[in-house]
């Protein structure tokens, strides 16, 4: 078995072992588990616009275990399928941001079956630029410090949905009279065990990642939880009047059920363009693809030089394999009704244990797949506890923002718009889409049209399309 395994993932001519490689991906999924809890809480709770929650019958409520569980097996599959035919220690699962966009702008549009159609739409797209090899064409036309601050942008949009689903930052009502749109908690100070619990759990979570200790992540999210039974367990906090658990409330569940797959094959492949659109549904579509294929691109690239697999330009071994395994785990997540899976850059964590081969991609699948019989669990998992792992999320993509030359103002100022206005305005396509104009007028005015690639033509005329949408409809009808 062992000399079969060496041969086929070459094991040996990589300089690794198997033992090398199951100790890397078990870290890797330690590193990465803590998706199977987030993706539910940032989908779950969201109605799309039937008033319906994902995975749930009509009218029902929220259904946590399905998310969890569809999320665990959908990052199974697709992470064996990388290891198995791509031989590349890079694992998969539902994209953080993605899932963000698609809850917020994208699902308010439409239903969530919609919603999961221009996500297999988007899978489909990406593979058909991978197999055309019109990729190039695509990243080569949107300026590489753009792509950088989309990732920044997205970052901080992450890092305030943290703070906000923990209680920690809470919107101040129209009524108030007041001066500012946000405040810390409901007074302008902390108050309640809820988001003491959750500042416990950052601060964990930090100590933990500073330390390097394998697995902080998922660690916090444990002990944070275990924190937060106590803490309802003593003082009932769901049953008082008082500052209560923002989303779930810690308790252990009544019940194990077996696991539930609600959300396999709800997807409607083109009832977005009916509900939204053809020009709203494109941009979502774009917004989507933006985001999985460079974020891909860059990930496997990072995985690969520190593995040392790289060649001398940089390449990783057999990266039109990846990217064709990669791109069906974008439509497979959608299939999944889990959002779009990606490339996941924890996946170096396990490079870090020794991992080389794909070998080490089929260990964190196996696992993700007996996460599936542990899903009912996210289900007595606070918010308060879960989101600490999206504020540093958002501070891992930030440190990116180091990338852009902020003394070249015809650059900076798209990507500065870029950034501030998807947490400002809680929209990461109006991001994308200001950097993109912004970035179109300020080449026709310093005379460097020429420099504008065509591809960015006719996204900036697709942008103008989505912010003047409104003023359009109502002169056309």
């Amino acid at each position: 078995m062992a000399t079969t395994l060496d041969g086929y993932f070459q094991i040996t001519e990589r300089g690794s072992s198997v033992a090398r490689e199951v100790r890397g991906g078990l870290v890797t999924f330690f590193t990465m588990a803590y998706i199977v809890v987030l993706n539910p809480l940032i989908l779950g709770f969201v109605p799309d616009a039937d008033g319906n929650f994902l995975g749930a019958d009509p009218g029902g409520e929220p259904n946590l275990a399905a998310i969890a569980a569809g999320t665990a097996l959908v990052a199974g599959v697709l992470t064996i399928l990388m290891g198995a035919v791509a031989n590349f220690p890079l694992a998969i699962a539902t994209g953080l941001g993605l899932n963000a966009f698609l809850a917020v702008a994208v699902a308010s549009q439409m239903t969530w079956a919609d919603a999961m159609g221009l996500v297999v739409i988007e899978g489909v797209v990406i593979l058909v630029l991978v197999l055309t090899g019109f990729r190039e064409a695509v990243f080569h036309a949107v300026p590489v410090p753009l792509k950088v601050a989309i990732s920044v942008g997205i970052g901080l949009f992450i890092a305030l949905i943290g703070f906000v689903d923990a209680g920690f930052v809470q919107r101040i009502p129209d009524v108030a009279q007041t001066t500012v749109p946000v405040q810390l908690g409901q007074t302008g100070q902390l108050s309640g065990w809820p988001v003491l619990v959750f500042v416990l759990g950052l601060v964990l979570l930090v100590a933990l990642w500073v330390r390097k200790v394998p697995g902080a992540i998922l660690i916090s999210i444990v002990v944070t939880t275990a924190v937060a039974i106590v803490v309802e367990a003593i003082g009932h906090l769901s049953d008082g009047d008082g500052p209560g658990w923002m989303l779930t409330v810690p308790a252990f569940p009544d019940s194990w059920p077996s696991p539930d797959f609600g959300t396999l094959g709800e997807f409607n492949l083109l009832g977005g363009f009916d509900r939204a659109g053809v020009v709203v549904a494109l941009l979502f579509v774009f917004t989507l693809l933006l985001a999985d294929f460079f974020d891909t691109m860059g990930t496997m690239t990072a995985v690969g030089a520190e593995a040392g697999l790289n060649d001398e330009d940089g390449v990783p071994p057999g990266t039109q394999k990846i990217l064709v395994v990669d791109s069906i785990a974008a439509a497979s997540g959608g299939l999944g009704g889990v959002s779009s899976n990606t490339s996941y850059i924890e996946s170096a964590s396990g490079v870090g244990e020794g991992a080389r081969t794909g070998l080490a991609s089929i260990v964190t699948g196996v696992c993700f797949l007996l996460t599936i019989f542990l899903a009912p669990l996210v289900e007595m998992i606070p918010s308060e506890a879960a989101v600490p792992a999206l504020v540093l999320v958002g501070f891992l993509m930030m440190q990116q923002v180091t990338g852009i030359d902020w003394t070249d103002l015809e650059i900076a100022i798209p990507a500065f718009l870029t950034i501030v206005l998807m947490p400002f305005t809680y929209s990461i396509s109006v991001g994308i889409g200001a950097g993109f104009l912004a970035f179109v007028v300020i080449k026709v005015v310093v005379g460097k049209a020429g420099e504008i690639k065509p591809l960015m033509w006719i996204v900036a005329g697709l942008f103008v399309v989505y912010f003047a949408i409104n003023p359009i409809t109502d002169l056309l009808t």
